[in-house]
């Protein structure tokens, strides 16, 4: 059966909070200051009911095996809006879903009136950093907002019009 993308629900807090977790693990990013340590990682359904936010799950025969999201993060600019907690497990990597929940972010973000999407991340996860670039997004030289993710050192912005 195709992967289905969705909203998130309450029900899929938990194993989202578990790709999550695993994925940092696995590529040895789960240190302080990473969404390893979020306090929503494991209610992330809770989180993105925030006015101007959305985040969407892979569904695959009725097993999250993925998701991500838009935030109005504090701090950045009001035009722009971070990409956060986008997090594959590893049977629904390199099948193009990635890039399906990038694009609905940018999607998203157009019709919420944002002009920038903004996201953190690190070295380690230098599959994710290739394919934000090949989606459009630039490296910053500092970051933006409050994200508390002092763990991240690459910063990088996609201008969506």
């Amino acid at each position: 059966m195709k992967p289905i993308i969705r909203s998130i629900q309450p029900k899929d807090d938990s194993e989202m909070g578990k790709i999550i977790k695993n994925v940092l693990t696995e590529f040895k990013a789960n240190k302080p200051g990473t969404a390893y340590f979020d306090n929503s990682t494991n209610h992330l359904s809770a989180t993105f009911v925030e006015n101007k936010s959305a985040y969407w799950i892979v569904e695959e025969n009725g097993i999250v095996i993925g998701g991500g999201g838009i935030y109005p993060t504090d701090g950045l600019p009001l035009d722009t809006c971070e990409m956060v907690k986008l997090y594959l497990s590893p049977q629904a990597r390199n099948r193009g879903l990635g890039k399906a929940i990038i694009l609905k972010c940018f999607e998203k973000a157009i019709t919420l009136g944002f002009q920038n999407v903004y996201l953190e991340t690190m070295p380690e996860l230098d599959q994710a950093v290739n394919l934000y670039e090949r989606l459009g997004f630039e490296h910053q030289s500092s970051a933006l907002g409050n994200t508390g993710h002092f763990g991240c050192n690459i910063w990088m912005v996609k201008k969506l019009i």
